[in-house]
């Protein structure tokens, strides 16, 4: 009896992957078409998403309110190509990449006052709250 069981059917897997999975052409072998990774960050004042792209431009991103959805989304298109001396194509690459995330915003956050930057490869978007769901500062109450 096994504690884990296995739905392989193939005795050598990774023969089966190296057979039908690379790209015979010297390409990528596998090409990952993921959605980036999103950190959220809450402070006193302000809730910060911050996501990371590396490789785009400040230009490829797209970031829209609406009905206290925040949407961050991004197209771009890459284009490669190697030439050999008499102008034959030996290689030639293209690649389309987009991505699309939402969040639904809590009421606390002021819509008017988001920024977002984008700098080594992070997008950092500022949500800052409104002045009613900032914390109060501690009062003294005297007994009359």
């Amino acid at each position: 009896m096994t504690l884990v069981k296995t739905t392989n059917r193939f005795p050598f897997p990774a023969v089966f992957d190296e057979f039908f999975k690379p790209d015979w052409m010297g390409g990528m072998e596998r090409m990952n078409n993921t959605v980036p990774p999103v950190n959220i960050k809450e402070t006193e004042t302000t809730f910060v998403v911050e996501l990371a792209a590396p490789g785009k431009r400040k230009e490829d991103f797209n970031i829209e309110l609406d009905d206290n959805v925040l949407t961050i989304s991004s197209e771009s298109k890459h284009e490669k190509e190697e030439k050999d001396t008499d102008g034959k194509y030996t290689r030639k690459e293209f690649s389309y990449s987009s991505f699309k995330r939402a969040f639904t915003l809590p009421e606390i956050v002021n819509e008017s006052d988001i920024n977002a930057t984008y700098e080594n490869g992070v997008l950092h978007i500022t949500l800052p709250k409104r002045e009613e769901a900032l914390p109060k500062p501690k009062r003294m109450i005297e007994i009359g």
